[in-house]
């Protein structure tokens, strides 16, 4: 998927739009059933809020990536303002690069972890839902963000040469 194709482009972004949404709607659904067992019968739903906290996780870490790409991290650009049009671009690719390294870091250190929650077999306490497989989701949604940022250095740098 490139910026190149706005139509691919858009279809991706409404497919990811409706499976947040999706996701959103489960948990709130989730919830309400949960509250509402537990306040009129006095049975809570075993493991609501579990499935609600693995469900923010794919949530977040899935958001991840399409941050990245849509260049909408939250950003101090009071700095940008007073900088020459040339540094502003440096600053763009330093920024991009040091995003990437952090970000294929914490791939890295987070995909260790999820080798060892793996290992030892851990899980959630009432379903007993292994968390493995959600540490390495994140680990894999972190790298790819990284490997966003490093494909944005590499385009900054293609267009200053350009110039």
């Amino acid at each position: 998927m490139t910026s190149s194709d706005p139509g691919r482009r858009g279809r991706a972004d409404a497919v990811l739009g409706v499976a947040a949404s999706a996701i959103l709607f489960a948990m709130m659904l989730l919830t309400v059933v949960d509250v509402v067992a537990r306040y009129l019968f006095n049975r809570p739903l075993a493991g609501a809020f579990e499935v609600t906290e693995l469900m923010l996780v794919v949530l977040i870490f899935a958001g991840l990536p399409l941050v990245s790409h849509a260049d909408e991290h939250a950003v101090m650009d009071f700095v940008d303002r007073l900088l020459p049009a040339p540094a502003r671009r440096r600053l763009q690719r330093l920024v991009h690069a040091l995003s990437a390294a952090v970000m294929l870091l914490l791939a890295w250190l987070v995909w260790r972890k999820a080798a060892r929650i793996s290992a030892y077999g851990d899980a959630t306490d009432v379903l007993r839902i292994l968390y493995g497989p959600f540490v390495y989701f994140m680990a894999v949604m972190i790298a790819l963000a990284g490997v966003i940022h490093l494909g944005k250095t590499a385009a900054r740098d293609r267009a200053e040469r350009r110039r």
